[in-house]
């Protein structure tokens, strides 16, 4: 959505604003309960067309659950989805071949080898030609950096290939959506390095991806978009960019005397804190040409003040600390 951020847990507003871009999914209203646990509570969510979302909050907020909804792999108990334009579970056969997905691990076969798995998904998909089989068992296997390894027998695979192989029969033929539910699982930096790379190629080439992870740092790496959801409910989606400047307003002063800085805003009653990066005055209640004022009355040298910008795990504690979570993830459940 290129509007700006929702925090519907935050305040800034109750509602999600309708799109200005065309969406690749949607769901409105969406609910689903497992006996007396309820894992996913009225959720309303967009996914523009093109985007790099990600899906973040912690364990038995939800993510695995909606993900499940949004393929048709779990039937609501209330609520409507919309997957590139199609009404799921009705229509999964029109959307699910232009959608590929990773949700918790593939199965595969322990004692045939990698390529040998892949070329019985290949033969599952439904716009692969026989004869084009081979040729794209082996495209996908050399982008996800196994072919070296393709010949040997899955039970032998670490865990982090055994990623990468899944990722691989995501990829079979072109998507115009990836799901990918904690892609980076089990690799080493070198592995992470890798899907973030494939992530950008697919942005690259106008393909939506959803991405659901823990690590932080990956989503700010790698995503346009963020829905963060608590105990089952989504308390913020839109645009990275534009949640990480609905933070805290904060004025980061770099100075040599950043002891006798932080000592002048606190007389002064403006709240600060030192940061590795400088002095971090909050704005909450104070201006920043006031918080300058102060400082410069005080002799003490400013060398350089920015607006500081809220970092997506600061933001991701604010929006969920202080809730209970709905439960631990569990298979089938509240994941």
């Amino acid at each position: 959505m290129t509007s700006t951020a929702v925090e519907t847990g935050a305040g800034i507003s109750d509602e999600v604003p309708a799109p200005a871009v065309p969406l690749a999914a949607r769901t409105r209203g969406l609910r689903k309960v497992y006996r007396s646990t309820v894992a996913v509570d009225h959720v309303d969510l967009d996914v523009p067309e093109g985007a790099v979302l990600g899906m973040l909050g912690p364990n038995g907020s939800g993510k695995t659950t909606t993900i499940r909804m949004l393929l048709g792999l779990v039937r609501p108990t209330a609520g409507e989805v919309e997957l590139l334009g199609r009404k799921m579970p009705e229509e999964s056969a029109h959307a699910l071949p232009d959608v590929g997905a990773l949700v918790e691990g593939p199965g595969f076969h322990p004692f045939l080898s990698g390529r040998d798995n892949l070329l019985r998904f290949a033969a599952a998909e439904p716009r692969l030609a026989s004869q084009a089989i081979p040729g794209a068992v082996d495209a996908a296997l050399d982008r996800v950096g196994l072919s070296a390894a393709a010949r040997r027998r899955y039970k032998g695979y670490s865990l982090g290939m055994k990623q990468r192989l899944g990722l691989a029969s995501a990829l079979l033929v072109p998507r115009r959506m990836v799901v990918l539910d904690e892609p980076t699982n089990g690799l080493d930096p070198a592995g992470t390095r890798e899907i973030r790379r494939i992530i950008a190629d697919l942005h690259a080439d106008g393909v939506t991806v959803v991405v659901s992870s823990h690590l932080l740092a990956e989503v700010e790496a790698t995503c346009t978009h963020v829905a963060v959801l608590q105990a089952g409910t989504v308390v913020a989606q839109g645009e990275l960019a534009d949640l990480l400047e609905s933070g805290n307003a904060a004025l980061l002063v770099r100075t040599p005397d950043a002891e006798q800085a932080v000592e002048t805003l606190r007389e002064n009653r403006i709240g600060v804190r030192l940061t590795p990066d400088g002095v971090r005055a909050d704005l909450t209640a104070t201006p920043a040409p006031r918080v300058l004022q102060v400082l410069v009355q005080a002799g003490v040298e400013v060398h350089e003040a920015t607006r500081a910008r809220t970092g997506l795990e600061d933001l991701f504690a604010r929006l969920t600390e202080g809730e209970s979570a709905a439960g631990d993830e569990s298979e089938g459940e509240a994941s």
